[in-house]
């Protein structure tokens, strides 16, 4: 049973750095996976963000990167694909932090830097490259990078690869780097889409891991929600959370237009924050994050959309002030607070159509989500309640029909 990161067999470079980054205890993902990754075994996970995936696949392949080390200077012998350029730099970052006690070279090659910049880190050693799957075609097909070399291939997020396309192309990359040693996907679920759209042959006889967050790692998620009986009064309990309660919140949004109209809310009530939306150009994107991360704000406001594979340190609270369509897409929502052992909350602002949402939710999450006030701010309206089918009564209506059916 693996408890400590010691347990693990690691070098003690990595360990130290380990240590350094707070990482007190091996994740379920972490855990199970790198042990599989450490004997050769091609690995096939389903790790949701905020699981400390990141770690489960970049901590096998340092540790295997100093186990046989290279012999002459060349091309990257790991290649990690992400769907964004946001997360090849996240995946990055971390990469060189729990490397930083080694001489491990590790590059990003994403859409959106100049060729130039490019050019000079081909000409260098790397030991990992992260990459997003266009831009590396782009440089494969005009034989500028050289995947023979290629020892370890790690995809993350696959099923956000998939849904954005670029399922042939990882295909076409998968048979570039037919020498590797082994393969590594990570997928935020295995049914479905996440790992069919890619070929058979991707992976040889992996080993499975699941790591759904833990009812345990859940329990860190304090859940309520407030009823609200109209826009206005949705708007009221919103400032009182992020200026009373709140240190920093996510709020979710169903659409840009939404977003667009709480901004505005916002600012004429003073209350600073920045947004992230679907098909913002990137140095946008990446200023408004900067913004939130480096506590200029403290208050982001997002669309499912745009928060996918972001991953912001220190988020006290998660707001959904508008119910996401789906109990999964609420549980990817909540997921970005209580991140890397700490405590976190999840609220929702709740109208009175939303109220079998919110029935649903807790049946999916398996735990009741209590109701909250606010002193000055409780609702006028009754809580809805919405009578459940009894089967049974249903069951003896069809007997009786079929029965009377028969007698006719």
């Amino acid at each position: 049973m693996i408890k400590t990161f010691a347990d693990l067999e690691l070098d003690p470079n990595l360990l130290e750095a380990i240590e350094e980054m707070g990482f007190s205890r091996p994740t379920q993902v972490q855990a199970e996976a790198i042990p599989q990754a450490l004997e050769g075994r091609d690995v096939l996970a389903s790790a949701p963000t905020g699981t400390g995936k990141t770690a489960a696949f970049v901590i096998p392949a340092l540790q295997y990167l100093q186990d046989f080390p290279r012999k002459k200077a060349g091309p990257a012998r790991v290649l990690i694909l992400t769907p964004t350029r946001e997360l090849a730099m996240q995946v990055a970052d971390q990469a060189r932090a729990l490397a930083k006690n080694t001489k491990l070279n590790i590059f990003t090659i994403t859409g959106g830097v100049q060729y130039e910049e490019h050019a000079d880190i081909l000409k260098t050693t790397q030991d990992i490259v992260v990459a997003t799957p266009g831009r590396l075609m782009e440089y494969i097909n005009a034989e500028r990078f050289d995947c023979r070399a290629i020892e370890w291939l790690i995809l993350d997020e696959a099923d956000r690869m998939l849904d954005m396309g670029f399922g042939p192309t990882v295909d076409r990359l998968s048979g570039e780097c037919r020498w590797r040693k082994q393969t590594l996907l990570f997928s935020a679920t295995l049914e479905g889409r996440g790992v069919e759209g890619f070929t058979a042959d991707l992976l040889k006889d992996p080993a499975e891991v699941d790591a759904e967050p833990s009812r345990r790692e859940r329990k860190k998620i304090s859940q309520w929600y407030h009823r609200a009986d109209d826009m206005e009064h949705k708007l009221a309990l919103l400032k009182v959370i992020i200026t009373e309660q709140a240190e920093r919140s996510i709020i979710f949004l169903k659409t840009r237009e939404r977003l667009a109209e709480l901004r505005a809310q916002l600012e004429s009530a003073q209350i600073p924050c920045s947004w992230i939306q679907g098909e913002m150009p990137q140095d946008r994107r990446n200023n408004a994050i900067a913004r939130f991360r480096d506590g200029t704000v403290n208050v982001l406001l997002a669309t499912d959309v745009a928060a996918r594979g972001i991953d912001l340190p220190d988020v006290s609270h998660v707001i959904n002030y508008d119910m996401p369509r789906t109990a999964d897409v609420y549980l990817h929502r909540i997921g970005r607070t209580a991140r890397a052992g700490k405590k976190g909350n999840a609220i929702s602002l709740v109208e009175m159509h939303d109220q079998p949402m919110m029935d649903r939710v807790a049946r999916y999450v398996k735990e009741d989500i209590k109701e909250r006030f606010i002193k000055e701010l409780r609702p006028k309206h009754k809580k809805p309640t919405f009578k459940k089918k009894n089967k049974k009564k249903v069951e003896k209506k069809s007997v009786k029909k079929k029965a009377t059916k028969k007698k006719k």
